[in-house]
Parts: C-alpha cells; structure tokens; sequence
C-alpha cells in the first residue's frame, strides 16, 4: 500500500464504522451522506483488499484484519490530531459523545446514579453505555476505542494502560437477620466454621477473605459463588450463608451486619484508560467527572 496513493480522511471514516458499527449513524456523526460513508467503505475494502466489516442483524462486525489494524488507526489519527488540532476543545455543554464504560454491578449502582445526575446537569447530549467486561479483553478493548473506561481491581494488568486510584470500600459480613450467628459477635474460629457466599466475576480464585485467611492458615467453605452483588443479596436473606461484603452494599440490603473478625485489605478500584486517550480532553473531562462523583460519596 503506497500512503501517497491514499485518502487519509478514509481512515477516519474506518475508525467511525468501527465504533459506531453503522453505516447511517457514522453519516450523521461525520455529516456525510449515507452513499459517500458507503463509498467510502467501498475505496477501505479496495485498500486493504479485505472485507473489513461484514454486515450482521448486531450491525457491521469487524473482520480480522479491521480488528488488527484498528490500534494503528487510532494512534495515527490521535497524533494527527494532536498535530493539526492543539487547540481542540471538548465541550460537555454542546457535547453529543457516548462513553463507553467497564464496570460490574457493584460499581454501576453505586457510581451511575449520581454521574448520570450531574451529566444531566452539565452535558446533557452526553450519554454512557456502561456493562461489564472480563480482564482477557478489557485491555484490548481500551486500547482500540470499544471502551472508554473501565473500573476495576489494582491488581488488573496494566502494564499498557494509564490508571488513577479512585476508591477503597471496606468489607463487613452480612447474613439475614434470623441466622444463627446474627444474635452474637462472630469469631474467627465461627467464621471459618459456616457457609460462605462469594462474589467473583471469575469462575474461581480467591477473594480478599481468601488471602487474609490463608496468611493466618485458615480457609472457609464457599457453598455458593454468583457474579452479581444483587442476586447474592437476595440469596443471603433467604439462606443460612455468611457475606463478605463492602460495608456500601451491605448497608443497602436489609441484611444483618457484623465485623469481619480479621484484619482484611478493602476493596480498591481504580480507573484504567488507554495511554492513547491521555490527552483526550473529553476522556479527561469524565475521568475527574468520576473522581468527583465518587468522593462526594464517600
């Protein structure tokens, strides 16, 4: 491919197909009509003598090859930008960008309520799409574009990324108020003797209880691992099982509180961004809008 021979303003069209996933949305975002972003389409496939979308009832999926040169696309056109653009401006006022968010059920109900507040207050053409996405293509997801954000754990790979420490949720336990150990304070050795219930998005591994109780030499017995704080709730107030729990979630349920009888690290999570996305002023914009939110919660 000689770059001479090329439209540049192309690949701005290949990275708007690539988000949005739609040939008429990326027609009104770039204000082109619908048979020029076609056309368009039409000259990228001729370039990369492939595919690059395929039409599907989900919208355009990416092929292999779009998927493998996107990361170069976005970095090429973020240095142009920065190149061409010194002054750029991201205006929340005016702004119609939809953030694309990682985070799990937790997070969402404690953080989406209030950001959704005060972006209705101070962007309210910004919208937020926000779901849960699993370590093995968080980082990939980033550094293409698909997510703009993600939160979670410190211990997340982020060796590529650019991260910020937002918050540290401490844990309690939590059981229904007519279990057997709701009446007394609960001891170390009535810890490691119940039936536990655990949150994970992973299908196995420890959790922070697992940690502090294998330093001391102890385990617990874990009858019941969802992935969904809500849906353990509604199991804890209605089975005999002990809930590690951030005291925040706890507090929400109607559930019985207890301290946790050994020292424990709380639950830390911090925001993680693509290195590419650092200067990125509406990036920048919702990664303090999410600090702020978060610390006047906390």
């Amino acid at each position: 491919m000689r770059l001479d021979k090329v439209d540049l303003n192309l690949f701005v069209v290949f990275d708007a197909i690539y988000r949005e996933r739609g040939v008429t949305k990326v027609a009104q975002l770039l204000h082109l009509t619908q048979p020029a972003v076609s056309n368009a389409l039409s000259r990228l496939r001729q370039t990369f003598d492939d595919q690059l979308f395929v039409r599907t009832p989900e919208g355009m999926v990416p092929t292999p090859v779009a998927d493998n040169v996107i990361g170069d696309v976005r970095k090429a056109l973020a240095l142009l930008s920065k190149s061409v653009g010194v002054n750029a401006r991201f205006d929340p006022a005016t702004s119609e960008k939809t953030f694309r968010l990682g985070m799990n059920d937790l997070a969402q109900s404690l953080l989406l309520p209030r950001l959704r507040q005060q972006i209705a207050l101070d962007a309210p053409g910004v919208g937020i799409h926000s779901y849960y996405v699993d370590r093995q293509s968080a980082a990939e997801d980033l550094k293409s574009g698909a997510l703009d954000l993600l939160l979670d754990a410190p211990e997340f790979n982020a060796r590529e990324l650019s991260t910020r420490r937002l918050i540290s949720l401490p844990y309690v336990l939590a059981m229904r108020p007519d279990h057997p150990l709701a009446g007394r304070d609960i001891t170390l050795q009535d810890y490691v003797q119940a039936q536990h219930l655990h949150v994970s998005s992973r299908k196995k591994g420890r959790g922070q209880a697992d940690v502090a109780l294998h330093a001391r030499g102890e385990k617990r017995d874990i009858t019941v691992r969802v992935h969904n704080y809500l849906v353990a709730a509604d199991i804890a107030l209605h089975n005999d099982l002990v809930w590690t729990v951030p005291r925040v979630m706890a507090e929400r349920t109607g559930l019985s509180i207890k301290q946790v009888p050994f020292d424990m690290e709380p639950l830390s999570w911090n925001l993680f961004w693509s290195k590419s996305a650092g200067d990125d002023p509406a990036n920048q914009w919702m990664r303090t809008l999410i600090k702020q939110v978060l610390d006047s919660d906390g």
